[in-house]
């Protein structure tokens, strides 16, 4: 992992976080020129928005209609994804606690508008709206996204059950999400003069406010990653490999931490959380499909920003979130980090969702700020993700081989020495 690499993995959130930064200093300098350029981010918005629907869609129901897998493998792919599902949970209550102790935002951004939430649903109507819309055309709505999630699971299912990826329907999404991923991509290359203008209108509008909210996010959020990095993983690593499960997992979780730190990336790290495990004595079978559907699927550390950014947000229009909120909020946010990370511009996507649950009528000005914290959060939030997958490797081999499958290894490689 050469300077080179580094750089280059890291050049487009540099790119990014110039852009926010030379569109607040233009907005704080002329008020005027940041609101005038404003549309130019707008643009941005309304283009993800048009890609939301099928691209959520497609990505989602190919990913599920491509499965194949036998009974150990079924057997490790739900345990797998059952230990992402409850990390990630656990991921969001730490973080939904700390908002209330230490909340990002003291004072409301002048002339944001307070937006209630829930207030005007019932139990048995939010659960409808969860799972379905009244009809089809309902699903093609950005206002339904989480019944285009279901929809799309299921979908996917059906596929699966009559062919799979060789059917030709099977065929069809595969291609389908090609071309949005294509269609992403090229999207993206716009984005950092949409967030130069966006920015740029947000300082114009709120000032010296942006920056210190920011400001106390980081400060909350940089240290919990490395603490939970130093608790929770060896806490997992002991529910799964029992009394040597610690000491392994320090003797080998460096060079993952380290790696997703360099790159800022999951999949990069895939092939050292690989050689770790393998050096670990962890089943081949168990680490060739944790690793790599950790790399899309386990983010404890996007759940922690899930729970920041509601909490940001809220602060900023002058709102507070209630303990009632906490299983609405732990769901979204394991929904949003667990279920669309392997989407592509999943972090987009994931923050859209976010926004249309929890702050429909205020998507222009809300969708920047989540997007700004999760590109400020990124570095530490990877380290979490991708070191996290070789951890849940543990739990999964117990699950699969056994409570005493380390023991068994370190006894292999004694052995062989």
């Amino acid at each position: 992992m050469d300077k080179k690499t580094v750089m280059k993995n890291y050049m487009f959130l540099i790119i990014m976080l110039a852009a926010m930064v030379l569109g607040c200093i233009a907005g704080w300098l002329f008020p005027d020129f940041g609101h005038a350029i404003k549309p130019f981010g707008t643009v941005f918005i309304n283009m993800m928005f048009c890609v939301v629907v099928p691209l959520v869609f497609a990505s989602i129901a190919n990913s599920v209609a491509s499965v194949r897998s036998r009974r150990r493998a079924g057997k490790i792919m739900g345990t797998t994804v059952a230990t992402f599902v409850v990390t990630g949970a656990i991921a969001a209550v730490i973080m939904f606690v700390l908002m209330k102790v230490f909340p990002p935002v003291l004072t409301p951004w002048t002339d944001m508008a307070t937006e209630a939430m829930g207030e005007h649903a019932s139990l048995s109507d939010m659960i409808v709206n969860f799972f379905t819309t009244d009809d089809f055309v309902g699903l093609l709505s950005r206002s339904a996204m989480l019944p285009l999630i279901v929809f799309s699971i299921f979908f996917g299912f059906a596929t699966n059950l009559v062919g799979g990826p060789d059917h030709i329907i099977g065929k069809f999404l595969e291609g389908l999400s090609e071309v949005m991923m294509a269609f992403v991509k090229i999207i993206t290359y716009y984005a950092p003069i949409a967030f130069f203008a966006l920015f740029a209108d947000l300082v114009a509008t709120y000032g010296a406010e942006v920056a210190t909210a920011y400001g106390r996010a980081l400060i909350v959020y940089y240290p919990l990653c490395f603490i939970y990095l130093f608790t929770a993983f060896p806490l997992f690593a002991w529910l799964g490999g029992g009394k040597h499960g610690i000491k392994t997992m320090f003797q080998h979780i460096a060079r993952p931490a380290v790696m997703s730190l360099g790159t800022c990336s999951s999949t990069a790290t895939i092939p050292t959380n690989l050689r770790e495990a393998e050096d670990t004595g962890i089943p081949k079978d168990v680490a060739e499909m944790v690793i790599p559907m950790g790399a899309t699927m386990h983010m404890d550390g996007s759940c922690f920003s899930c729970v920041l950014k509601v909490a940001f947000v809220m602060g900023a229009m002058g709102s507070d979130m209630s303990w009632g909120m906490l299983p609405m909020v732990v769901l979204v946010a394991v929904l949003s980090s667990v279920g669309m990370s392997g989407v592509p511009g999943g972090g987009y996507i994931g923050e859209y969702i976010i926004c249309s649950i929890f702050f429909p009528q205020h998507i222009e000005v809300a969708f920047p700020i989540l997007v700004a914290i999760g590109n400020l959060v990124d570095p530490p939030a990877t380290m979490i993700n991708s070191s996290g997958d070789y951890v849940v490797c543990y739990i999964v081999a117990r699950i699969t081989d056994g409570k005493n499958w380390l023991e068994r290894a370190i006894s292999g490689k004694q052995l062989q020495k």
